[in-house]
């Protein structure tokens, strides 16, 4: 039985290798002729016209973002029962651990380590942590799959040049995803609110608290596209519940690439999805305004913080 676990294991994980590599390669070649077409003079023009007043909002919004991120950690908390733990130490963790394991592109490794050396300043052990990441990215996942399936339902020919299904297969799959969802809410307000064994039991949220995370998902996805949005210029007439449905395929994507922040993947998937051949250059210059603002700006912020309160502790364990 062991052995067929391992097989299995290793199977899944070489599936998931291939699946990264391809949508690598496939990113790859698709920003390779879009940037060959775009005239980056122009590039450069756009991003020096763009109105300063929408960088300051789209600014915002990525903040709104971030800050609905710090909450992830606080519910995740609650759930496991750890009441004690200010929303302080929760956002430190949670702003620490994003950026810089999506920065890094290693989420699975990086941003649990983060946490672990936060946390474990306060009496959680490395299970709790555990917990804590299981939980936070269910909040991702959730939030993820409602606002996708919402945009798709609202609009199904949003994603057809991701997905090249027929507008009714798109309607079709947002469907399930939002049954699969609502099916998730009914069985945890009936569950038991934890799974494991009784030494290693995980705690799950409570209806209510799924309810919560549902909402808080949606909040930070909502937040970030709309800071996207914002910065594509209103010429080029792309509809909201496009480029939210399209803004969390390329998430999705570039997560699954495990490229750092999604590079490669999330821009030809922004590009394929939004893009108009004739008209690439506006939103080539919208794409690095964003990566500046929603990545690039809060991975050194996260480095920053993170290495004081390093240095800080390590002074204080000297003196």
């Amino acid at each position: 039985m062991l052995q067929k676990t391992t097989g299995r294991s290793a199977l899944l994980k070489g599936l998931g290798v291939v699946v990264s590599i391809a949508i690598t390669v496939a990113a790859v070649f698709v920003l390779f002729h879009a940037l060959k077409r775009a005239d980056f003079d122009k590039v450069l023009a756009v991003i020096r016209d763009t109105n300063p007043g929408l960088i300051a909002l789209a600014l915002l919004l990525v903040a709104i973002s971030y800050l609905s991120l710090t909450f992830y950690d606080l519910f995740a908390l609650r759930t496991i029962g750890r009441i004690d733990i200010p929303y302080l130490i929760a956002a430190l963790a949670s702003f620490t651990s994003y950026p810089i394991a999506h920065g890094i592109g290693a989420v699975a490794l990086i941003a649990p380590l983060i946490r672990y050396r936060i946390y474990s300043h306060h009496g959680l052990s490395a299970f709790d942590v555990v917990n804590i990441s299981f939980l936070t990215g269910l909040t991702f996942w959730l939030g993820n799959l409602s606002a996708l399936g919402l945009s798709v339902l609202w609009e199904p020919s949003s994603i057809d040049m991701i997905d090249f299904l027929p507008t009714t297969d798109n309607r079709a799959a947002a469907v399930l995803l939002l049954a699969g969802v609502v099916c998730f809410l009914v069985w945890s307000w009936r569950s038991t609110g934890r799974i494991g064994t009784a030494r290693w039991a995980v705690r799950l949220p409570s209806g209510p608290m799924v309810l919560l995370q549902i909402g808080l998902g949606i909040v930070d996805l909502g937040a970030a596209a709309l800071a996207m949005y914002v910065l594509i210029p209103a010429d080029m007439n792309i509809g909201l519940f496009r480029a939210i449905a399209v803004f969390i395929a390329a998430i999705l994507l570039g997560f699954a690439s495990h490229a750092p922040a999604g590079l490669g993947a999330f821009d030809a998937t922004i590009l394929i999805g939004l893009g108009d051949q004739d008209r690439e250059e506006p939103l080539i210059a919208a794409l690095l305004i964003f990566r500046f603002l929603y990545h690039l700006l809060p991975f050194v912020l996260a480095l920053a913080l993170f290495g004081a309160v390093e240095g800080w502790r390590s002074l204080r364990a000297r003196v």
